[in-house]
Order: structure tokens, then C-alpha cells, then sequence
């Protein structure tokens, strides 16, 4: 499988993050659109079907992500 360039791994999230956050406080379609494209985006370069599980691998495709992370881990 090929693996995206880490700077276009970190583009993404922080892209999906901040038109997550845009569209929890405007809601327009437009930021709707490029939100629903930017996740479209991570599943594909990530190889996953569910945008939480490719921001989970982009994360872990990161330099210095840690082999164990919590978000894997049950919760108490």
C-alpha cells in the first residue's frame, strides 16, 4: 500500500479539525462540502472506510506517533 507523504497526512487533519469546528458553528453547505471531501480524502490516502479510523491511521502514520495510543485502548 502506498503511504501518503507525512505533510499531506498533517494538512489533512488539520484541515478536517478546522472545517469540523466551522461547520459546528456556521453549518453552510459549503463548508459542509469541503469537510465531507477532506474526510473522503483521509479515508482514501489512509485506506479505511470511516473517517474517525483514517484520522486514528493518519495519526499513527505521523513521525513520533507512539505504537501503543490511547484512543485504541478501552475505555474504563
Amino acid at each position: 500500500m502506498l503511504m501518503a507523504h507525512p505533510a499531506v497526512l498533517t494538512g489533512l487533519i488539520r484541515q478536517y479539525e478546522t472545517l469540523r469546528t466551522l461547520h459546528a458553528e456556521d453549518g453552510g453547505p459549503e463548508a459542509r462540502q469541503r469537510l465531507d471531501d477532506v474526510a473522503y480524502t483521509l479515508c482514501v490516502v489512509t485506506g479505511t472506510r470511516d473517517v474517525d479510523a483514517a484520522l486514528i491511521a493518519a495519526r499513527h502514520q505521523l513521525p513520533g506517533a507512539h505504537t501503543e495510543d490511547d484512543s485504541l485502548l478501552p475505555s474504563a
